[in-house]
């Protein structure tokens, strides 16, 4: 089953939940138009459909075979990569010194969305250039960006993050990759990474890797990382490629999923240590790469979306295709399409739902990540940073999560036909796995959220989210439509269960953070759930009487009524276990042995 970009449902989004109308209005994006934005996703959404999807399949079956420290690409991908990168593509975001276009977070993450449901394999290279652009253009020298980033940002040359080693995976302090100053403003980097995207390809002449290490009078801990850029090809100061450096891949791995995707083991330094420059100041390289991470982050986010809606659209087309029994009450002739079934409906209403949701919570993100950079005044983009900074790890857990319930459905939506790998729809649950683990395990990110984000301004930043939402609620309750059954009901609870769980969670981080930390997962899905909800349900009120189809609307309510009916409900059980479920985590003995 071919991919068809979700554009409509994109700008209906934007526009009705992110407020895009109102953003442009302000100024915030410059001359940049509604139109001007749907060109650009039409455009996007053809080149994913057309000239990436079918790269999916293929990626999966040939994989990234390794020989003698070359990684060899699937047939068709260089072609592909060099068509995208020469359409622009790869420089929507950066900076237009360097190249770049300049566009709003807002548009690249819908493209992102796009050329990951296309192919994640394919997807996650640009995704780790694109944020090593970022972290160079945030923090490494005039020279190093001259020389770096328009290379970089018209694709010619693909970047990637090292951080993890066999030592140190989430917790960095046991970093032992070593930098030893070598006198003319160059460092020597020996040690080895693990896990790294893209660390060796055939698809660019040039890789341009950042790398943590230690320096050797470096303070222990995560206070002593310095970031380093190590170009896998030495570049000469005319900007010509020189010999090759002291860096080199030394196997893939072999992995459940993404198999189209290169992960590799780096080795630097087998010749007295690869040549690399200080990105940013020294022992202070862990800033540096969280400007990396974080957006990186949303990006994980926007891939959780994307398996879940590439997941979606087959499930649906083979629910329509495909005959089984009579549904109850059908009037045809025959057996049924399984569409009819209302369990089959109810799966495919729960995948199409959720996946609307987790869009929404993402690109309320990147909306938010405009404002901290674009805002018009100190306190604008302020706020605009305290919000991305709260929205972001409950982005990347809840998105993530929802990727692999919703691939998990479209197996068993295909029954038989979805476990075994003719159709794809197991591909789509193997490849979906990892985003829920990479970039932050969504534990660590509600960690994060629960210990980091929530006490914020005193409490003060989640009670503006909360107040948002009961907004949206009230409105419902206002528009007394037939057509929203129960929704201002069913998120009212959700939204009280959040509000609950939220102070106690307050009060447990000062007197017993082992209980805080016990409910740290259920919080992060109770916030995604409220705040997915309610996101559903403005777009469906904001749909009504706006020019939409009529296909449109419909299908918007029909969805926010689903989604608070079905889904939502779980949230008060949520809430419950937060609330008094802590100790029946922090109390149980588990045996080391059974």
């Amino acid at each position: 089953m071919t991919y068809r970009a979700p554009v409509t449902d994109m700008l209906a989004t934007l526009k009705h939940v992110v407020g895009l109308e109102q953003m442009l209005a302000s100024g915030l994006y410059g001359d940049l138009t509604v139109a001007d934005i749907a060109a650009i996703l039409d455009e996007a959404g053809k080149f994913a459909a057309e000239r990436i999807a079918p790269l999916n399949r293929l990626g999966d079956h040939h994989g990234t075979p390794f020989k003698d420290g070359v990684v060899t690409m699937p047939p068709g991908w260089k072609e592909v990569y060099s068509d995208w990168a020469a359409a622009g593509w790869n420089a929507l975001m950066a900076a237009d010194a360097y190249g770049g276009q300049g566009l709003p977070c807002v548009v690249n993450s819908a493209c992102i969305e796009m050329w990951n449901a296309a192919s994640g394999a394919f997807g996650l290279g640009p995704l780790l250039t694109q944020g090593a652009i970022e972290a160079i253009t945030a923090h490494a020298s005039e020279a190093l960006k001259a020389k770096y980033l328009p290379k970089m940002v018209s694709g010619e040359w693909t970047g990637t993050m090292n951080l993890t080693e066999p030592s140190a995976g989430s917790d960095l302090s046991g970093l032992r990759t070593r930098a030893e100053r070598a006198g003319d403003g160059t460092y020597r980097i020996t040690g080895s990474k693990i896990y790294i995207t893209y660390g060796e390809h055939d698809l660019t002449e040039n890789i341009i890797h950042l790398v943590l290490a230690r320096l050797p009078d470096a303070p222990p801990g995560t206070k002593g990382i310095s970031l380093f850029l190590v170009p896998k090809i030495l570049v000469n100061d005319d900007g010509a490629l020189g010999a090759r450096n002291d860096v080199r891949c030394h196997s893939i791995e072999h992995k459940l999923g993404v198999h189209g995707s290169p992960t590799c083991t780096m080795v630097y330094g087998d010749a007295g240590g690869a040549i690399g420059w200080l990105v940013g100041e020294e022992n202070r390289g862990l800033m540096a790469m969280f400007t990396m991470m974080n957006n990186a982050r949303l990006a994980v986010a926007l891939q959780g979306v994307s398996i879940a809606e590439r997941a979606t659209q087959q499930a649906v087309a083979y629910a329509m295709e495909r005959r089984q029994g009579r549904a109850p009450g059908s009037k045809g002739e025959g057996i049924s399409a399984i569409i009819e079934h209302p369990d089959v409906k109810r799966m495919l209403a729960t995948m199409r739902a959720s996946t609307r949701a987790a869009r929404a919570i993402c690109y309320m993100l990147a909306a938010e990540i405009d404002r901290a950079h674009l805002g018009a005044s100190e306190a604008e983009r302020k706020a605009g940073h305290a919000r991305a900074s709260l929205l972001t790890p409950i982005a990347k857990a809840y998105a993530t999560d929802i990727g692999n319930e919703v691939a998990s459905l479209g197996v068993q939506v295909h029954g038989g036909m979805g476990f075994v790998e003719e159709t794809g729809a197991a591909q789509h649950m193997r490849d979906a796995r990892i985003y829920a683990i990479y970039e932050g395990t969504n534990g660590i990110q509600a960690i994060d959220l629960v210990t980091r984000k929530i006490g914020i301004d005193g409490g003060g930043l989640v009670a503006a989210e909360i107040a948002r939402m009961r907004h949206v609620i009230a409105e419902v309750k206002g528009a007394n439509a037939a057509g929203f059954g129960q929704t201002a009901v069913r998120l009212g609870a959700a939204v009280d269960a959040l509000e609950s769980a939220t102070q106690h969670l307050l009060t447990a981080l000062a007197s017993d953070p082992a209980d805080a930390q016990a409910g740290a997962t259920p919080y992060a899905r109770l916030f995604g759930l409220a705040l997915g909800g309610t996101a559903l349900a403005e777009k469906a009120l904001r749909l009504r009487g706006n020019g939409a189809s009529d296909t449109e609307r419909a299908e918007a309510l029909g969805l926010a009524r689903f989604f608070a009916e079905n889904l939502a409900t779980a949230a008060p059980g949520l809430g419950a276990s937060i609330v008094t479920g802590g100790h029946s985590v922090t109390d149980l003995d588990i045996p080391l042995a059974s």
